[in-house]
């Protein structure tokens, strides 16, 4: 699977979490390596970067927030696709600046 011009929403996210449906991320896929940018609701602007393998996909992030502060951490990812031909992310986080971690969805945004 590869993500590069993938543009996608959060559909579903962790009592935890900081992203919500106001998040849109833009990914970037040059061979195993994956970057996005994201931002929208709580987060000003974030970037993630990480690594395709094997079908499963492995990323940090770091992010600051409407608040001012900067969070970051780690997730490992199931990708799905969805009936219609549109990706699913399934992230699985955890926090390396808070306590917690949780799981959140997200999902490409339909075509125009």
């Amino acid at each position: 699977m590869n993500l590069d011009g993938l543009s996608m929403y959060v559909s579903t996210t962790a009592d935890i979490g900081v992203v919500g449906a106001d998040t849109l991320l833009r990914f970037t896929q040059k061979g195993d390596r994956v970057l996005a940018r994201y931002g929208g609701g709580s987060i000003r602007r974030g970037y993630l970067v990480g690594e395709m393998s094997d079908g499963a996909l492995s990323f940090r992030y770091t992010q600051l927030e409407t608040s001012g502060e900067i969070h970051g951490g780690s997730s490992t990812c199931d990708l799905l696709t969805l009936p219609d031909g549109r990706t699913r992310i399934v992230e699985h986080f955890t926090w390396r600046t808070r306590e917690g971690s949780g799981d959140n969805v997200f999902d490409q945004v339909k075509d125009r």
